[in-house]
C-alpha cells in the first residue's frame, strides 16, 4: 500500500469526501460513486489486466459493504463531536486529539483491507510494477512543480491558497482582515517542502521494495500481509519516532493553531455555514449507513 493510498483513505473515507470533491453538494453522490473512483485511482498506478478486474472490483465493493455497514454511523457521531467543538471554544489539545483520532480511523481502514492488498500484490507483474514506479514519479515532479516552485514567499502563499480554498467550503468567503490574519497562521507554520517531497519517496521506495521482494520471493498471501501491516505500522509511526518527530510536531501544533485562528476570527453567520454543512454531512453519513444490505 503506498503513501498516496494513507492519504486518499483518510479523504475518501474519514469525513473528507466532500472536500475532495468539492464540486458534490452532497456526500451521499460522492460516496455512492466511490468504488468506481478508488477503482479508476487504483488502476491509474498498476494498469490492472483483464484477470485483475473482476476480482479488484468485487473486491472494493466488498470493502464500501463493510464500510457503509460498520463505519458511517460512527462517523456521524464524530461530526456531532466536531460541531459541538466548533459551537464551543476547542483547544489545540481538542484539535490534535481529533488528528490523532482521525489517523487511528485510517489505520483501521487499510488493516482492514489488509488481504485485499496482499492479493494484489501477489498477482502484480514487473511492467505493472514499472508502471508505479512511473506514476509516483509523475507525481513527484506535479509536487515539485506546485509546491516548491519560485522562492520562499511564493510557496508561503501556494500553501495558504490551499488552505484557504478548505476554509472557503466549510466557513464561506472571509473579508480582507480575516484573510490577512488567516495568512499570518499559515506561515507560522513550518515550511520545508523538500522534507515533505523525501518523506513521499521513502515511502514509495518501501513500498516498491515491498512489491518487488513479493514477486521475486514468490511470498504467500500470509508472509505478504504480514509485509504490509509492518509497511502501514511503520508509516503511521514514523511521526512520533523518526528523527523528524520535531518537525512533524511542529507543524501538527502550527496547524492546529490555523484551524483555531480560523474558528476564533470565524462571524456568527461564517460559524453557522460551517454548522449547517457539518449537518448536512451528519445526515448524509447516517443515511448512507441506513442503505447498508
Amino acid at each position: 500500500m503506498h503513501a498516496a493510498m494513507l492519504r486518499r483513505a483518510t479523504r475518501l473515507f474519514l469525513l473528507g469526501i466532500a472536500l475532495l470533491l468539492a464540486a458534490c453538494s452532497s456526500l451521499q453522490l460522492a460516496y455512492n460513486h466511490g468504488d468506481t473512483l478508488l477503482y479508476w485511482w487504483l488502476d491509474g498506478y498498476v494498469d490492472l489486466d483483464s484477470d485483475q478486474k473482476p476480482w479488484v472490483r468485487q473486491d472494493i465493493d466488498n470493502f464500501f459493504q463493510w464500510h457503509r455497514k460498520t463505519q458511517l454511523r460512527d462517523y456521524a457521531q464524530v461530526l456531532q463531536t466536531a460541531r459541538r467543538q466548533l459551537q464551543g471554544t476547542p483547544t489545540e489539545a481538542d484539535l490534535l486529539a481529533d488528528y490523532d483520532d482521525i489517523r487511528e480511523r485510517t489505520q483501521v481502514l487499510l488493516l482492514k483491507a489488509l488481504p485485499e492488498l496482499a492479493e494484489l500484490a501477489r498477482s502484480l507483474r514487473p511492467q505493472q510494477i514499472a508502471q508505479m514506479e512511473k506514476k509516483f514519479a509523475a507525481n513527484n515532479d506535479t509536487f515539485r512543480h506546485k509546491n516548491m516552485k519560485g522562492d520562499r514567499e511564493h510557496q508561503l502563499a501556494f500553501r495558504y491558497d490551499k488552505a484557504m480554498d478548505q476554509f472557503e467550503l466549510w466557513f464561506g468567503s472571509f473579508s480582507r482582515e480575516q484573510e490577512a490574519a488567516i495568512r499570518q497562521a499559515s506561515d507560522a507554520r513550518p515550511l520545508d517542502n523538500a522534507l515533505w517531497l523525501d518523506e513521499r519517496i521513502r515511502r514509495q521506495q518501501a513500498i516498491l521494495a515491498l512489491v518487488r521482494r513479493v514477486q521475486r520471493e514468490k511470498l504467500g498471501q500470509d508472509a505478504t500481509m504480514a509485509l504490509i501491516r509492518s509497511l502501514i505500522e511503520d508509516n503511521f509511526a514514523r511521526r512520533d519516532q523518526s528523527d523528524r518527530k520535531e518537525f512533524f510536531g511542529e507543524y501538527d501544533q502550527g496547524t492546529a493553531q490555523l484551524v483555531l485562528t480560523v474558528i476564533r476570527l470565524a462571524t456568527p453567520a461564517q460559524k453557522a455555514h460551517a454548522l449547517k454543512r457539518m449537518q448536512g454531512w451528519i445526515d448524509d453519513c447516517n443515511a448512507l449507513a441506513a442503505q447498508a444490505h
